[in-house]
């Protein structure tokens, strides 16, 4: 039976006038009794789906602020709105349960390269009832629950829209016209790959004009933000803005440091918070999000690739608790009120482990795929990383340059580019088909696959070439693709599954590499999540690769794992205990110099004494282990009397055996920068003797984020204290 603080939650959940019938038993279906999560019903409101209430009467939802209200505490004679916590991407709203939080609302914001193809709500996650506006775009008809990371700027710089209503806005454009605006796509993974970032970084529009990448970051953050608070204060109008939300942002796990902060940098620059409450925003990675997410599957949710059933339509050997799955869905179907639910740990993925027992999260976006090995520590459920974040740019953008590469193959690079530069709005147009295409794509597909060119592009072609379309493709030699007479590339399921090949070959070669390592041993699960994830021609190589060695399972509702696990990370941001160092960090420092084992152009003479220069003392190691809130502490003196400021540079490097910062592979990578003030300022004199004063530096390694803090031991007061790694 409910406790009394679940009645009165639920009581609140679905309103003053909703009867919970005294909880009597089980015939009445209550959550609590079925443990079952299941699909959310339609509330009549245009374009919504509310998660949590009963059926509505005379076409008005009865539930109490719109299904956003999760608190009520005060049982069903006086529901009030405690908690609002909602999870955003796109226009998604969210609801998630009660926690024990400073802040009344949680929004997750993933910045995704590519749209997913993902249908509404199939099924129902295990801890959050959706409350999901759908956008308009896309497929004529289709209300997507993702949007393009796509952004449009005006000719003076100004934001003018964001995903599809920029995408169709700049189509629609002048191709002169076109030339003077700034359109961005898919720019999330030149962070990724800028080696150099910096503050001043900038991003090349697909007309090549270009911007400071962090304004381009900051627009679309501040597009969030501003869709996301009008939602919330149409649901609680009441709700304080400034400090009521916390905001958790989502990036690969392969990203550096430098990375994480130019996206916190672009959040503080587009209002999210204020570089004064830095608690305010989480930065979440996106494999661990997923892992968190997926360690809360219950079984009827997942779906095995060895047990679907082959093509012949026979049975699968083995299925996933086949029976368990059917008795629940037996009892899914048979319900009138399809309340999306909140539910408790009993009969969630993690509880059907062993202590102990370890999985692989592939987290298969548009530009990366990001692995994580984790294993479950009971009885609480938290999860240890094994071995540290892997991956690389082996997303499914990679089809669309192999498909672009294809098209510079066969019409030549020249008039590529300047097809791309001159008719840049034709150019999105030709992308949007084959992406519709690239989702149509399967191993067992034996149809071709017609890809529509753009008029434009047949009369560029042959305005710039002195020939057609038809006679590029025969000069190519590319067999696999042919010309039809409606306009259109034929391609052949060979041909398209070439364009797969090498992006796949990347994937299935980095898992291999992983399994292969020591501690990575013993692999029960193997997790695909992400948008790619969802692609037939992914999900059957796996499969082959591996599901002799471990079960490969796609979660049910594979689009959206990153963005739930991310709300559940914000609720718990403890829930990962122990993290490995992806590098090994450390300072240089001068050591007593030892003849012989020291190279004598180390050497430096100083006040008598010998010293060995540029020694690499380690904070922490590549691939350590580093629990959560451990800290590494180093103290400083200042070097001269009255200093108020003092810069330590920090040095990286991917292994574990370096000596000197001036080692091979050895590269700075930031500084902390601590502001001592005046030793008068906190005793009131001059103070004693200034080589005595110490600033005691404790750094933590085991966050997403590392993190530093300052103590002057002679006060006890806290130094301001803080790590760029943007500033090289």
């Amino acid at each position: 039976m409910a406790s009394q603080w679940e009645r009165g939650a639920w009581a609140g959940m679905l309103g003053r006038n909703c009867w919970l019938g005294g909880w009597r038993g089980a015939g009445l279906e209550l959550p609590e009794q079925l443990g079952l999560p299941l699909d959310p019903w339609e509330c009549p409101r245009p374009g919504w789906t509310l998660g949590l209430g009963s059926t509505w009467d005379g076409g008005r939802c009865p539930c109490s602020w719109q299904g956003v209200a999760l608190g009520g505490l005060q049982g069903p004679s006086q529901p009030k709105p405690v908690w609002n916590s909602m999870k955003f991407l796109g226009g998604q709203n969210g609801v998630i349960p009660p926690t024990l939080s400073p802040f009344e609302v949680l929004q997750t914001m993933p910045i995704e390269t590519n749209p997913t193809w993902q249908d509404p709500f199939p099924g129902s996650s295990p801890a959050l009832g959706p409350l999901c506006r759908k956008w308009e775009g896309g497929d004529p008809g289709v209300a997507n629950q993702k949007t393009p990371t796509s952004l449009l700027l005006t000719p003076e710089g100004t934001f003018h829209s964001f995903g599809y209503t920029a995408r169709d806005y700049y189509h629609d454009l002048d191709p002169e016209e076109a030339r003077e605006w700034f359109y961005f796509e898919k720019f999330k993974m030149k962070i990724h790959s800028t080696s150099d970032l910096t503050m001043k970084t900038e991003l090349e529009a697909v007309n090549g004009k270009k911007m400071p990448a962090l304004e381009v970051f900051a627009h679309a953050l501040r597009f969030f933000k501003q869709h996301a608070v009008q939602e919330l204060k149409d649901q609680c109008p009441s709700l304080p803005e400034n400090d009521a939300i916390r905001w958790v942002l989502t990036v690969p796990a392969i990203w550096k440091q430098p990375a994480k902060q130019f996206m916190r940098e672009a959040a503080y620059k587009a209002g999210l918070v204020s570089p004064e409450a830095p608690e305010q925003l989480l930065i979440a990675l996106e494999p661990e999000a997923a892992s968190i997410y997926c360690r809360k599957l219950r079984l009827h949710q997942l779906i095995e690739l060895s047990c679907r059933p082959p093509a012949s339509g026979a049975e699968p050997p083995h299925p996933i608790d086949s029976s368990f799955r059917q008795a629940r869905e037996q009892l899914r179907r048979s319900r009138h009120s399809r309340t999306f639910l909140v539910e408790s740990g009993v009969g969630e993925l993690w509880s059907e482990m062993q202590a102990g027992d370890r999985y692989i999260v592939a987290d298969c976006g548009g530009g990366t795929v990001d692995l994580t090995v984790h294993q479950i520590e009971k009885p609480q459920g938290t999860l240890k990383e094994l071995y540290k974040a892997s991956g690389g740019p082996y997303g499914a953008v990679g089809v669309d340059l192999a498909f672009e590469k294809l098209l510079c193959h066969i019409f030549g690079d020249d008039f590529i580019a300047t097809f791309k530069a001159k008719r840049p709005a034709a150019w999105v147009d030709l992308t949007i088909a084959f992406e519709a295409r690239k989702r149509a794509a399967a191993p067992s597909r034996s149809s071709p696959l017609n890809i529509s060119l753009p008029f434009s592009f047949i009369d560029f072609y042959r305005k710039h070439r002195g020939h057609n379309v038809e006679t590029a493709l025969r000069k190519s030699n590319v067999n696999l693709v042919k010309w039809s007479s409606q306009g259109m590339l034929r391609m052949s399921p060979e041909a398209m599954n070439e364009l797969f090949q090498p992006t796949i070959t990347h994937i299935i070669q980095h898992i291999d590499t992983l399994l292969k390592k020591p501690e990575v041993q013993g692999i029960k699960f193997l997790f695909l999540v992400g948008g790619f994830a969802e692609s037939a021609m992914l999900q059957r190589a796996v499969q082959a690769a591996f599901g002799h060695c471990c079960r490969v399972i796609v979660p049910q509702d594979v689009g959206l794992t990153i963005l739930k696990g991310a709300v559940l990370f914000g609720l718990d941001p403890g829930v990962v205990r122990v993290r490995r160092s992806p590098l090994t960090y450390g300072v240089g420092v001068l050591n007593k110099f030892v003849e012989g084992k020291h190279p004598q152009e180390k050497l430096l003479v100083k006040e008598g004494k010998n010293w060995c220069t540029d020694i690499f003392e380690k904070f922490v190691a590549v691939d350590q282990s580093v629990a959560l809130g451990e800290v590494v502490q180093r103290s400083y003196c200042p070097a001269r009397p009255g200093q108020r400021r003092t810069i330590i540079n920090i040095y990286c490097c991917d292994t574990d055996d370096v000596v000197y910062i001036t080692d091979p592979g050895v590269r700075k990578c930031g500084t902390i920068s601590l502001e001592l003030g005046d030793v008068g300022d906190a005793t009131g004199d001059a103070g004693p003797a200034w080589g005595r004063r110490e600033i005691r530096a404790s750094m933590q390694f085991g966050d997403t984020e590392i993190k530093v803090t300052a103590l002057d031991t002679r006060t006890a007061r806290s130094v301001r204290a803080t790590i760029d790694f943007l500033s090289n």
